[in-house]
């Protein structure tokens, strides 16, 4: 699990946190060595063919919004973008999860809003992930030290950026 600081937040601020984080520029704003890193990935992807629609979700394997109870399965999902490639499966006040299916995993990626220990709300992050058969756990094995030392550590960065810097222009103080 992450943690993502949020000096001042509150209990209602996570839409605030949400919308931050989405315009905090996505994989575009990132350092270069996790643009490498996603340009590469998506480039074996597209030669090995594991990013195909076969792959993916609703074909594979189902959506996990299929499975949940029919209060959250009825909740707004929240908004898709194209250069995301986690889709929504629900937003609620609280909380959040996307999620992605191909030929290596079947990943769901969920947010949270908690108040932490010295009483302002953060941001926590949990992925988690389903490798598909022998070939998913070992790429999942090999990527991990490039998840864990470089694009989680940029992530927290952008994101935790994206909170101190959501209310930029508009007069209100930080």
């Amino acid at each position: 699990m992450w943690s993502f600081r949020t000096p001042g937040a509150g209990p209602g601020d996570f839409p605030a946190m949400l919308a931050a984080m989405r315009t905090a520029g996505g994989l575009a704003k990132q350092p270069r060595p996790v643009r490498f890193l996603f340009a590469l990935r998506w480039r074996l992807g597209a030669l090995c063919e594991w990013d195909t629609p076969s792959a993916g979700l609703g074909r594979r394997v189902g959506s996990l919004r299929d499975r949940l109870p029919g209060d959250i399965r009825d909740a707004p999902r929240g908004p898709d973008h194209e250069g995301m490639p986690l889709k929504a499966v629900y937003e609620l006040d609280l909380e959040s999860v996307r999620e992605l299916a191909n030929k290596t995993v079947h990943t769901l990626m969920h947010l949270g809003w908690v108040q932490g220990a010295s009483g302002d709300y953060e941001l926590r992050m949990a992925v988690l992930v389903k490798p598909n058969g022998w070939f998913g756990r070992l790429y999942m094995a090999a990527i991990a030290p490039f998840r864990y030392l470089i694009v989680y550590p940029a992530l927290t960065r952008q994101w935790e950026h994206a909170w101190r810097n959501r209310d930029q222009g508009t007069g209100r103080s930080l």
